[in-house]
């Protein structure tokens, strides 16, 4: 893609200005967390939002075990902050470990609570199973339950994306195609997997606009809470690991606090590089974690609604 004149003198005021000086906070930022296993988990998350909603996200998700194990919680959390903390709120739902009538009850039900986002996945194999299989009674893959859940009502529709190509996918090319299968489902924005290099994003929002796909399609962002971790999940999901980021990790096993300043030196820096490149949306994985987004979001200009600038 070659840059807008825009882009360039972003680029230019990055180079020749601190890295994050004077940014408007014309964003639009968004944030996941995962359901609570017990009270002091629930405590967490619930710091988490009063933490980040002045913020004023677009939405905020809540995750979805697989085989539906957090399917009551999910439900739990997701209605409670729509309504308590008034924050509009997306529940994920996955195809897993369900016919497509428990799975469109589940949507009624979310329907009829007020809840109008869902973001609609696949979702992966079930513990011990080596391979996704669809349900015998059950939505095949993610356009498929996108296009079931346009039949129970006109929810707004958030998927998932790729830049690294999902581990099931033969090839990007697949993965570009599935992705396309969605939006002609009916989905209203796609969110990307976690990465750390912009340029993997940039040819991927190139490769997505080269296909014919128009939509919005939204970084997403994910401060490493400890390396370790990261290594587990980035195995999972495809990601790649910049050769870098192991030593400014290294030794800090015992030092949370530093920790966590390298972090969010880490994905800041991936912000401005995505910011730089005309990107204006984020999506934030929190792992039920505020501080590292809320200063990520800080830097980038974002100041609570109808605070101070």
């Amino acid at each position: 893609m070659t840059p807008t004149l825009d882009q360039l003198q972003e680029a230019k005021t990055a180079l020749n200005a601190p890295l994050f000086s004077d940014l408007p906070g014309d964003i639009d930022i968004s944030f996941e967390f995962f359901p609570p296993k017990n009270e002091k988990m629930a405590q967490t998350l619930w710091d988490s939002v009063a933490t980040l909603g002045p913020l004023g996200p677009r939405f905020v998700s809540v995750t979805y075990g697989a085989g539906g194990s957090t399917r009551e919680r999910t439900h739990e959390q997701v209605v409670r902050i729509q309504n308590e903390a008034k924050i509009p709120a997306a529940a994920h739902l996955t195809c897993v470990n369900a016919t497509k009538e428990e799975v469109d009850e589940v949507a009624r039900h979310y329907w009829a609570e007020g809840i109008r986002h869902i973001v609609a996945l696949r979702g992966d194999a079930p513990d011990g199973s080596q391979q996704y299989k669809p349900h015998p009674g059950g939505y095949a893959n993610a356009a498929d339950l996108i296009a079931g859940l346009k039949k129970v009502a006109d929810f707004e529709i958030s998927v998932a994306a790729y830049p690294e190509v999902h581990p099931d996918s033969p090839d990007a090319q697949a993965d570009i195609d599935n992705l396309k299968a969605k939006f002609d489902a009916g989905a209203d924005r796609a969110i990307t997997q976690f990465f750390f290099d912009p340029e993997c994003f940039f040819r991927f929002r190139d490769d997505v606009a080269a296909a014919g796909i128009d939509a919005e399609i939204v970084p997403g962002i994910m401060p490493v809470m400890s390396f370790a971790a990261v290594q587990r999940m980035s195995g999972m999901c495809g990601t790649e690991i910049p050769g870098w980021m192991k030593g400014l990790f290294d030794g800090l096993d015992e030092r949370p606090a530093a920790r966590q300043l390298v972090s969010a030196t880490i994905a800041a820096e991936l912000c401005r590089k995505l910011y730089a490149g005309g990107e204006r949306n984020f999506h934030f994985y929190t792992l039920n974690r505020a501080e590292l987004s809320y200063a990520i979001c800080h830097m980038l200009g974002k100041r609570p609604v109808g605070g101070p600038a």
